[in-house]
């Protein structure tokens, strides 16, 4: 027996690794909501695709009024939000010593208070219903460090934090919450890689081939199944074997 629709949350999800974790769950029968700062054709086409099925909303979860809004705008939609899958966030790159407030502020006020703001604004209703599933996407540079991503690992290590967090707060009221944590993706977060630099991540990586978004919206449809009641803080790594 299938099961049924449920609301899920995907922030950031209109291009790149979001828009596959939006794609894998509309293709689901799930109803799903997602914001960014501005459209994208992707966005437009499922508009048209899945008009009952499928919500969009201009938000910068950098600011909590946002991230209120686009929640109050699912739960006037929907009435619930059962999966809230906290994947927006931006990177800047350079060495540290030289990076400006701006970049440090674009980061942090994205990567950490955003994901605070949403899963704040979302945990309420979860915690009325006593259920519901978080999913945190993190990286492998949180785990590492990596040169020139100093301010990106930090934001990533923090949301590895409050996943753990979170799940030791609303685990006994029946909300699980872990992380993902994923490797080199064909996305365009890598795209400011050349391709010696990228030959040499797939050389070192044992399954050979840089990360496809759908080897990670497998793993958020695994994380947030219906069954899964006893995973939880956890973070997964989802890498190729990269960091193994």
């Amino acid at each position: 027996m299938s099961q049924p629709a449920r609301v899920v949350i995907v922030t950031g999800g209109s291009r790149g690794l979001g828009a596959g974790i939006v794609r894998s769950y509309l293709e689901s029968g799930d109803l799903v909501a997602t914001c960014a700062r501005s459209i994208t054709p992707e966005v437009e086409l499922w508009q048209k695709e899945f008009p009952e099925q499928f919500l969009w909303q201009a938000a910068d979860l950098a600011k909590a009024d946002d991230a209120d809004s686009f929640v109050k705008a699912v739960i006037d939609r929907w009435g619930q939000v059962d999966v809230l899958i906290n994947n927006a966030g931006v990177a800047r790159d350079g060495i540290h010593s030289m990076f400006s407030d701006e970049d440090i502020d674009t980061v942090v006020d994205l990567n950490i208070k955003g994901t605070l703001y949403m899963s704040r604004a979302v945990g309420r209703r979860m915690l009325a219903r006593r259920s519901g599933w978080i999913v945190n996407i993190s990286s492998i540079v949180g785990l590492s460090g990596y040169r020139g991503l100093a301010t990106y690992s930090a934001s990533k290590a923090a949301l590895d934090g409050i996943t753990r967090a979170l799940a030791r707060e609303l685990g006994s009221r029946g909300i699980v919450v872990n992380s993902i944590a994923p490797g080199y993706l064909k996305t365009e977060m890598s795209h400011g890689l050349d391709e010696a630099q990228l030959g040499q991540i797939v050389r070192r990586t044992p399954a050979g081939r840089l990360g496809d978004p759908e080897d990670i919206a497998r793993v958020c449809q695994f994380l947030t199944d219906p069954a899964n009641t006893y995973l939880t803080g956890q973070v997964i790594v989802v890498d190729g074997g990269l960091t193994s």
